[in-house]
């Protein structure tokens, strides 16, 4: 049996939606400003797919078509597709620094948070490494007085 006309329809818009539609369209192209910061912008890509179609009955001298003709029967059809891209946040890299910017200025606890936690760690980190100094330099300081 041959392919369906719908078939070739639906093919044609996946195709057409697969060209419209790759990941350089929800993380765009970076942009490197004169300071030699790096923005990238993030997206949010949506799209639907809608598809469609029916093929009319036709009669042979008064009769119904046989099952030999079905090949043979009128069809329409149609497709449909939308895609929306919405952005959402820009990354900045620069400074040694990485930050989330969100588009949205409503920014939830969570992503103040995420933005938050790299500085928290290295404090966190270096809070540790001067309390390790600060121990080994008195245990020097405890082998130097008993000699």
């Amino acid at each position: 049996m041959a392919n369906h006309p719908i078939e070739a329809l639906m093919k044609t818009t996946m195709e057409s939606l697969k060209d419209m539609v790759d990941v350089n369209t929800i993380v765009g192209d970076p942009v490197e400003t004169p300071d030699g910061t790096v923005i990238i912008p993030i997206s949010r890509v949506s799209f639907g797919f809608a598809s469609g179609g029916g093929e009319y009955n036709i009669k042979i001298n008064n009769q119904e078509e046989d099952a030999d003709t079905s090949d043979k029967l009128p069809f329409a059809g149609g497709t449909g597709a939308g895609v929306s891209v919405q952005p959402v946040a820009f990354m900045v890299v620069g400074n040694g620094e990485m930050k989330l910017l969100p588009v949205d200025q409503n920014a939830t606890m969570l992503d103040n948070l995420i933005n938050f936690m790299p500085k928290l760690l290295d404090k966190i980190q270096s809070m540790g490494d001067k309390k390790n100094q600060s121990k080994s330099k008195k245990n020097s300081e405890d082998k130097l007085a008993e000699e």
